[in-house]
């Protein structure tokens, strides 16, 4: 089985299907190719259904919300690679960023963060491996709780 049946199958098997990638919110390309390296611009928690997941974790939203909101970042930046690339042709997931917004005094940032480490693993299996950085940040467009960027390695 290909990885692009894989992928399929794996999501299917979590009851979760890829949703169309929303569209960037500003005059940039969603993904850019140079060479042998794929880059996700900033994915957020936007759903399918037009839901849209904001505020402060810590605050508007608890850490079990965070890591779902995670998720979904995670899950927009695989639709993305499914439009723009195909899983086929991915090597592997080289590392991807995550910025969040919190309020003072709230810390549990890395499990949030695990949805999107969790997703990506339980998609994309050992290509799904991979480096990431947390940061908080003050502000993220239209009050996103979560944003999510990735590096990917062609075959």
């Amino acid at each position: 089985m290909n990885l692009q049946d894989t992928v399929t199958t794996n999501l299917q098997r979590l009851g979760i299907t890829l949703p169309s990638p929303p569209l960037p919110g500003g005059n940039y390309v969603p993904v850019n190719i140079v060479k042998d390296i794929v880059y996700v611009a900033i994915q957020l928690p936007k759903a399918e259904n037009g839901s849209m997941y904001t505020g402060r974790l810590g605050s508007d939203l608890d850490t079990a919300d965070g890591y779902k909101v995670a998720e979904l970042c995670a899950l927009n930046v695989q639709a993305q690679v499914n439009q723009f690339v195909g899983f086929e042709k991915l090597l592997a997931l080289n590392h991807f960023d995550a910025y969040y917004q919190a309020a003072d005094g709230w810390d549990d940032s890395p499990l949030v963060i695990n949805g999107a480490s969790d997703l990506f693993l339980a998609a994309l299996g050992d290509t799904g491996k991979h480096t990431r950085a947390i940061f908080g940040v003050h502000s993220l467009p239209r009050n996103f709780a979560v944003g999510i960027t990735a590096t990917f390695t062609l075959r």
